[in-house]
């Protein structure tokens, strides 16, 4: 999800809702912490230098029972974020505390926002040796008179 599909969503909705990738909601009463610049400069293992920039949401819960983050004011909160994000329309990584820190996408389901899975790869597979896939053919099965034992079918 990038910056300005979260400002249209929240343009839509009359809540705003987290539901963490097991369908779980985050608590009514959580708090948008941080809104910033993500930058990454790193060199994969194929000695390709890449550079990546995300828009990094922060979410946190207290013992705030009482608040709820209305959307016209998460919405506030993105519009003051200009200063450091700047005018480009970044993706969004959110980061939400669990046994540890997590680190996730985001999409909009047209009611809620969910939080997605993020995986690491190897982004230079052709470079660093991992090979492809390998097919594996299975022997075929006998289904007429059924498996006997040393038939070889089981």
């Amino acid at each position: 999800m990038k910056i300005s599909e979260i400002k249209q969503a929240l343009a839509e909705v009359e809540a705003v809702n987290f539901r963490l990738p097991t369908g779980e909601y985050l608590p009514a009463h959580f708090h948008v912490t941080e809104v910033g610049l993500v930058s990454k400069h790193f060199i994969d293992c194929g000695g390709v230098e890449r550079q990546e920039q995300v828009a990094n949401f922060q979410l946190w819960e207290a013992g705030d029972y009482d608040h709820r983050l209305a959307p016209q004011k998460f919405l506030h909160i993105l519009n003051l974020s200009e200063k450091i994000l700047g005018t480009e329309d970044l993706g969004i990584e959110v980061e939400y505390q669990q046994a540890t820190i997590g680190k996730f996408g985001l999409t909009f389901d047209g009611t809620d926002f969910v939080l997605t899975a993020k995986q690491t790869a190897c982004l230079a597979q052709d470079a660093c040796g991992i090979p492809a896939a390998q097919q594996i053919v299975l022997p075929q099965v006998q289904t007429a008179g059924g498996c006997t034992p040393g038939g070889g079918c089981c």
